[in-house]
Order: structure tokens, then C-alpha cells, then sequence
């Protein structure tokens, strides 16, 4: 392998039509400094005093507390305006000194926002029960019904206005393990070069890593697998320590607001049973021989004698010519969503070829991956590093999902009920990447090119579902040590990873023991139960996929409500709505099925 050197852009080199339209938002940062002065007003205490002068007076009646929460929503909608205009600033060039100032002053006057409203929620359940049920009655403050039927559902995990004050000014302090991660992680860790075949060095990145593990040079796989494992192990100590520390804020938060576990601490806001997290887990554990199977084709195909942990990525169909120019690539995601309608498709369309939602290419100190972001009164935006390969089709189209979904809840629902839940978001980015892979097998193709396409979405299944749900179990047994005040040392976490390894691997993988630090690595298990929500919302993503392409126009509609339900229900019950309960194994199941289907098709074309 060699690398080559190509020469990306400054900022202001890249043309107007290829970035995202950030001036929709804001005609430029002076603009955006007039809002803000209007808003923070960082020489007062308090900040907002229009809110201030509420507290004690929640009782005094519907009209005044209505009142309160309309100044309080329409005072959140727009801080989420001015933090949505500061980070897309920021990502587009993370050294603009100016950006990432603006980026820290919105962190900061969110954390004050949710300080000074800290005392809203107790003094409104201090309230007397028969106050609150009327409230809940009143047809005055309908509404936001669901909206205080999830707050009084709280009641008994939410402390008294001083203690909850305390909380909210301790959450600097105890984010501190994730920030020390962050900086230790992207900036200060640094890998030895890794060597390949021919003897050449090659740097090793985060970015850098995946790239060598698919590689077809198994020098350099295997050079660059001990190379990033072993440089996490020279630090285990430090890392368990930080890793520990963000534990011990869970098992903090879950002892002091009287949950029964971490877990349904996570859950219980969202009114998710924590038998979703165990029949995930559970379903997964007892179809893993389909995974196993996957295994043992891989290794043949391969012709490897042993299959190892830096065999695992690289693709079994070699790379066939399949590059996409930006603008064939965006007509191709636009053709993929007919199925959801000519008003989905048009929306869309508008979004990608006329408002410009995406930012499409990198360039020099841009923030690397992609994502859908945008606030209730603003188009959504993407953000993208378009390099022409396949992922990145793939990308346009999950993120294109995410952007659809924020469109279609945001013109639907109230602010209030706007945002759809972490557990929701995955369903519909998914479902569209469901739809650009049906869209391409219908293509005209070769066996390789098939071949390749199956290899592609069972790796995607492989990394998103079974991985993932992997990584769920190890988050769970962790905190499970620490409820029990099981000191967690790097021996006993280590031992813990690898026993998953083996299991979720089967026999035909060597475990090679560098795995054992991989749980350093990932930055996800510093989000609260966040890796799970990837493996239900494939699931989810697969069987409303299901339904829409084989059940007409009734089954089309019910999905489009979905999307356009933001989080006016809870996601369990939006879910059943659309006509998927993931209460039961069924939809876990029925992925397990897809993957397993697409093994036997992939083997059959080898």
C-alpha cells in the first residue's frame, strides 16, 4: 500500500454551492453576536430574569403557568438557533479562533439556562396533587399535555428545588472523565507507524486505522492492529481511571434519585421496560451461530488458515469500480426515497439540489465523519466529507434520513414536542439506507459488483447490529460491577472484553489478545446506554422497511406519521403505532434472518 498526498482546500477555496447554507440561519457572526447580546446578557444575574420571576408562582393558576412554560420553550428554541449556527461555524474549520469562541460562550450559556431553570421542575411537583391534575385537565394547557405527563412521571426520581440546583451546578465537574477522554483520545495519544509488506512506515490515526484494516496487505493489518492496541495498553491505568470516573457519575446519579439500576435510570425517562436492553441482548446471544457462520465463510473465503481480529474487516469481495461523483451520488439518494412519495421525494430533492442543506467536501481543519444537525425554526443541514467511495453514498443517504425526519417532525409538532429521542433517531436513517441498497441491487450489475453490495451491507449489519449489541453487554456488566461496588481495575475490564470476544466471535476467529484494551478505545461507552439504541433501531429500521415496500400506500402513510411524530408519544408507543414492537424478539429475529439470508447469498456468488 502507498499513500498519496492530496491537496485539500482552505475554507475559502471551496466553492459557494458546495457548502451548506449557513447564512439562512444568520447573514454572518455580527448578526449572530446581536442575538446573542439580546439573549444571554452574560453581565446579569440572572441571566434571564423574565424566568426568574416565576419561581415560586407555578401554583398560582393555569394562565401563569402557562405563561411560564411558553417564555421558558420559546427561550430554549432559541438558544438551540444560536448553538446550531456556532457549531456548524465551528466544524467548518475547528482552528477559526473566532468560531471556536462562539462554539464555547453557546456550551456555557447552555449550562447556565439549565442551572437557573433547575428549580422549575421540583417546585412544580411540590405542588399538590389535586393542582397538578388539574393542570394536566385543563383544556387551557392541552397543548402541552404529554409534555407534563412526562415531567409528573418523574416525580418520584426528581429531588427538591435546592438539591436540584446543586445537581445542575455539579455537571461540569462530573463531565470532567468524558472531556479528559476526549482530549487524551484525538489529541495527546500518539501510534507508532505501522509497517507493511514491502517495509514501508505508514502513520497510524483513528481515521487511518479503519483504512489499514481493510486493506488486503495482512502485514500492514496486523502491523497496525498492535500497533493502536498496544499504544491504549501503555495507558490502561489512566484510561480505566477516566473510564471509571464517568462510571461512578451513573451509579451517583442512579443512588441519589432512588432508580434501581443505571440501566433504568437510562430507560426510564423514555418509558422504556429495561427487558428491551436484556431481549436484545438475549435474542442476539442465542443466534450467534449465524455470526459464527459468517465467521467460518469469511475464513474460507479468505483462504486464510487462521482468521484473526485484524482479519475481520477487510472485504472478502475484492474493491470493484464503484466511485460516485457528488452530484450522480445525490440524484441517486433522491431516486432511492420514491417509495416513501412524490412529497418526500420533492422535499428532499429541494433540500439537496436547491437549499443547500449539505456541506459536501472537506477541507483543511474541517471536522472529520458526518451528521444531520439544524434547530425547530431552520432547514436541517449535513455535514459531509464526500470522497466518492460507497460509504459515502451511504452516508448521504443515512444522513439524508436523519435531515427528513428533523424536517417532517419540525413542520409537524409544536417545539415542544419537536425532538425525537436518541432511541427514535437511528429508525429512519437506517430505514433510507435500507431503501439506497434496494434502489442499487435493482441496478443493472455484475456478479461482483452483487457480490460486493451483499459483502458491503452484511458488514454494515455485522458492525451496526451484532457489534454493537456486544458492546451493550459490556456496558451493562460494567455498571452492574460498579452498583456492586466491584472495584474496576484494567485486569477485570480486560477480562470482561475478551470473554465477549470469544462468544460473539465463535471458533473460527483467533482472539488475538491486544482485543483485550479494545474497550479503551471507544468513545461511545462514555454515552450513557447509547450503543444499544444502533442494534434496536436496525431492527426497527428493517421491519418498517418491511411493511412500507410490501403493504402499499396505507403502510407508506403510517411510516410518514411516524417521521412526522417528532416526540410526541413516547418511542415504545410512536413504534407500535407504525406497527413495530420492540418489546418482542420478532424484529431482533427478523434482522437475524436478513443476515443470515445475505451470508447464503454472498456464499453462493463466491
Amino acid at each position: 500500500m502507498t499513500e498519496t498526498a492530496e491537496a485539500i482546500k482552505e475554507r475559502m477555496e471551496i466553492p459557494q454551492e458546495d457548502k451548506w447554507n449557513v447564512e439562512a440561519l444568520y447573514e454572518d457572526l455580527k448578526t449572530w453576536q446581536a442575538e446573542l447580546n439580546q439573549m444571554g446578557r452574560p453581565q446579569k444575574k440572572p441571566h434571564w430574569p423574565e424566568l426568574a420571576v416565576f419561581k415560586g408562582r407555578l401554583g398560582e393558576g393555569t394562565q401563569v403557568f402557562k405563561e411560564f412554560l411558553a417564555l421558558s420553550l420559546d427561550f430554549d428554541q432559541n438558544l438551540s438557533r444560536l448553538f446550531t449556527y456556532a457549531h456548524m461555524r465551528f466544524d467548518e474549520d475547528l482552528a477559526n479562533e473566532e468560531h471556536k469562541k462562539a462554539n464555547a460562550i453557546m456550551g456555557t450559556l447552555y449550562h447556565d439556562f439549565s442551572q437557573e431553570l433547575a428549580w422549575a421542575e421540583p417546585e412544580l411537583l411540590a405542588l399538590p396533587d389535586a393542582v397538578i391534575e388539574a393542570y394536566l385537565k385543563d383544556p387551557l394547557l392541552e397543548e402541552y399535555h404529554f409534555y407534563l405527563e412526562k415531567i409528573v412521571r418523574m416525580k418520584s426520581h426528581t429531588l427538591s428545588s435546592d438539591k436540584e440546583e446543586l445537581l445542575a451546578m455539579s455537571g461540569k465537574a462530573l463531565g470532567t472523565s468524558v472531556t479528559a477522554f476526549s482530549a487524551f483520545n484525538n489529541v495527546d495519544l500518539q501510534f507508532p507507524p505501522a509497517t507493511d509488506s514491502e517495509g514501508s512506515q505508514l502513520e497510524v490515526t483513528h481515521a487511518k486505522y479503519s483504512t489499514y484494516l481493510r486493506d488486503r496487505d495482512r502485514v500492514l493489518r496486523k502491523s497496525a492492529f498492535q500497533s493502536l492496541h498496544g499504544s491504549f495498553e501503555g495507558f490502561e491505568n489512566t484510561i480505566c481511571e477516566l473510564f471509571n470516573g464517568h462510571i461512578q457519575k451513573h451509579v451517583f446519579n442512579m443512588r441519589s434519585r432512588g432508580y434501581s439500576s443505571c440501566l433504568d435510570a437510562s430507560l426510564f425517562p423514555n418509558q422504556i421496560d429495561t427487558g428491551v436492553y436484556s431481549n436484545l441482548i438475549g435474542t442476539v446471544r442465542e443466534h450467534l451461530p449465524v455470526l459464527h457462520r459468517y465467521m467460518k465463510l469469511r475464513k474460507k473465503a479468505l483462504g486464510l488458515d487462521e482468521l484473526h481480529l485484524y482479519d475481520v474487516y477487510v472485504p472478502i469481495v475484492e474493491e470493484v469500480d464503484m466511485k460516485f461523483e457528488y452530484d450522480a451520488a445525490e440524484k441517486m439518494v433522491i431516486e432511492s426515497v420514491a417509495p416513501l412519495g412524490k412529497e418526500y421525494q420533492e422535499i428532499l430533492r429541494g433540500g439537496l439540489e436547491q437549499d443547500r442543506w449539505v456541506d459536501r467536501y472537506e477541507n483543511l481543519r474541517k471536522r472529520s465523519g458526518a451528521y444531520s444537525t439544524g434547530s425547530y425554526d431552520t432547514m436541517p443541514y449535513i455535514l459531509m466529507n464526500f470522497q466518492g467511495a460507497f460509504h459515502d453514498l451511504m452516508t448521504l443517504a443515512h444522513e439524508a434520513g436523519h435531515s427528513m425526519h428533523s424536517f417532517m417532525s419540525h413542520k409537524h409538532q409544536p417545539y415542544q414536542y419537536s425532538h425525537y429521542p436518541i432511541f427514535l433517531a437511528e429508525v429512519a436513517s437506517t430505514f433510507n439506507e435500507e431503501l439506497m441498497f434496494a434502489h442499487l441491487m435493482k441496478q443493472d450489475l455484475t456478479d461482483l459488483q452483487r457480490a460486493y453490495l451483499i459483502n458491503q451491507k452484511i458488514e454494515d449489519i455485522r458492525a451496526t447490529f451484532f457489534r454493537q449489541t456486544m458492546f451493550a453487554e459490556f456496558e451493562l456488566n460494567v455498571h452492574k460491577l460498579a452498583e456492586q461496588d466491584t472495584p474496576l481495575t484494567p485486569g477485570l475490564l480486560k477480562e470482561l472484553y475478551r470473554k465477549l470476544n470469544e462468544e460473539f466471535f465463535g471458533p473460527d476467529v483467533v482472539i488475538d489478545p491486544e482485543i483485550d484494551i479494545e474497550w479503551a478505545r471507544i468513545p461511545h461507552f462514555y454515552n450513557n446506554f447509547y450503543v444499544y439504541q444502533y442494534a434496536t433501531g436496525i431492527s426497527a429500521a428493517h421491519a418498517l422497511f418491511e411493511k412500507v415496500t410490501s403493504g402499499g400506500e396505507e403502510a407508506r402513510d403510517t411510516y410518514l406519521n411516524f417521521l412526522s411524530s417528532g416526540c410526541s408519544h413516547y418511542p415504545l408507543d410512536l413504534l407500535d403505532q407504525a406497527g413495530v414492537n420492540m418489546r418482542q424478539e420478532r424484529p431482533i429475529e427478523a434482522t437475524i434472518n436478513q443476515f443470515d439470508q445475505l451470508v447464503s447469498q454472498l456464499d453462493n456468488l463466491l
